[in-house]
């Protein structure tokens, strides 16, 4: 009976590296943060309100200007920002009696090393 052909999987395919060569791309400490980073960005609102601010006039704006863009109550939005702003992804810079919100860059751009 004639050998079954063998199937090629990408698996079989690559070159494999010695387990002694291996070394970890994060740290343990930098892939928590890294998960915590991307936990508060993958909230479906959250990612609204950073595209509503990256695409705002200065990269700024308040959360009145938000409310009324998502159509979301006032607590609703200020609580998804305080959470952005806790974990370093929103930058506040008081003007008065009114907060400007913008992105903090370094923060995103940390997601976007992780892609590319």
């Amino acid at each position: 009976m004639p050998a079954a052909p063998q199937r090629h999987t990408p698996e079989r395919d690559l070159p494999r590296a010695p387990a002694h060569a291996l070394r970890p791309a994060l740290t343990k400490e930098q892939a928590e943060d890294t998960a915590h980073l991307l936990s508060v960005v993958s909230n479906p609102t959250r990612l609204q309100i950073l595209s509503l601010i990256h695409h705002s006039p200065g990269g700024q704006a308040r959360v009145v200007d938000l409310t009324s863009a998502l159509e979301l109550r006032q607590p609703t939005v200020s609580h998804h920002m305080k959470v952005m702003h806790e974990a370093g992804v929103l930058s506040r810079d008081p003007v008065g009696r009114e907060v400007w919100y913008s992105i903090v860059p370094q923060r995103l751009a940390a997601i976007g090393d992780l892609l590319r």
